[in-house]
């Protein structure tokens, strides 16, 4: 079996393809376009334009108070990945910017906005494959997750939308909805790649093992877990199932975390959709297995 120390080795060079490729299309097709983009990068966009500050440096700036105050609510691994992912980010946007790669579009902005969407789809669903993230806006919607039951997806979607909207301060409306189409082909690749960026996501993992598994999920990951009592339709044997509700960045680790206690564990994942009536959910199958 591959160690863990190999497999986290694999992530963060993953981490880093993904945030190269991110940052090849922010330096080379958005800030090259003048499209803007959601969360903490187009929030580094303004501020790139109405004060004249590197990407590269507002993106550190910012992300250091999000990390101090998300380091209680994100695993130890999950702080690891955040802090290396925020590094590697800035990093290619600055070194994009010093070995500029142009791309010749001859100023089709409906292009600007396809290639846009491809290159951060592309990179972000990379980062978040191996259970990385790249900071900003996904720690603030882990920690209102966490303190007031808040869906991950509708605080993402309310931050973007605000970021979008002050990006109207230096865009016409005319390159805000070419913005928009490289939004909805980032989300489009994200979910081909992950299986969903924004929406929970609940597993069900059936296992010999169910104790071990259920600790090694609270300690690395930092997510309650549910036991559900079952039967074996054919044993008649009662088994306890684990329940848990995960970002789609999680679902890679918990399926290592799985089959590191037990290879021939059952995964299940399922879509987490909020119904009528305040804090109540049911959940809908996706039919997909891990």
């Amino acid at each position: 079996m591959v160690s863990n120390e190999r497999l986290s080795m694999i992530d963060l060079i993953m981490i880093s393809l993904g945030c190269a490729f991110y940052g090849l299309g922010l330096v080379s097709v958005n800030i090259a376009n003048h499209l803007a983009e959601g969360g903490v990068t187009g929030i580094t966009l303004i501020i790139r334009y109405w004060l004249h500050i590197d990407p590269a440096l507002s993106t550190i700036l910012i992300n250091i108070p999000l990390i101090i105050i998300g380091y209680r609510y994100l695993g130890k691994k999950a702080l690891v990945y955040t802090v290396y992912g925020t590094l590697a980010l800035s990093f290619w946007i600055w070194f994009w910017q010093r070995f500029y790669i142009p791309i010749n579009i001859h100023n089709d902005l409906f292009i600007a906005g396809i290639l846009a969407g491809i290159f951060g789809g592309v990179g972000s669903g990379i980062v978040y494959k191996v259970g990385g993230t790249t900071g900003g806006t996904d720690v603030v919607a882990r920690i209102l997750e966490k303190e007031k039951g808040i869906q991950m997806g509708k605080t993402l979607l309310a931050l973007d939308a605000v970021v979008l909207t002050l990006s109207l301060s230096y865009l016409d409306l005319r390159q805000m909805m070419y913005t928009l189409l490289a939004s909805y082909v980032f989300s489009q690749l994200v979910n081909f790649i992950q299986g969903g960026a924004y929406a929970a996501r609940g597993v069900v993992i059936i296992s010999r093992f169910p104790d071990e598994i259920a600790k090694s999920i609270i300690q690395d990951l930092d997510r309650g877990v549910s036991y559900l009592a079952g039967q074996g339709a054919f044993s008649n044997q009662d088994f306890k199932a684990i329940y848990c509700v995960v970002s789609p960045s999680e679902l890679t680790a918990i399926k290592r975390i799985a089959e590191h206690h037990d290879p021939k564990a059952f995964i299940s994942v399922l879509d987490v959709t909020e119904a009528m009536g305040e804090g109540f959910t049911y959940n809908r199958p996706k039919k997909k297995l891990l």
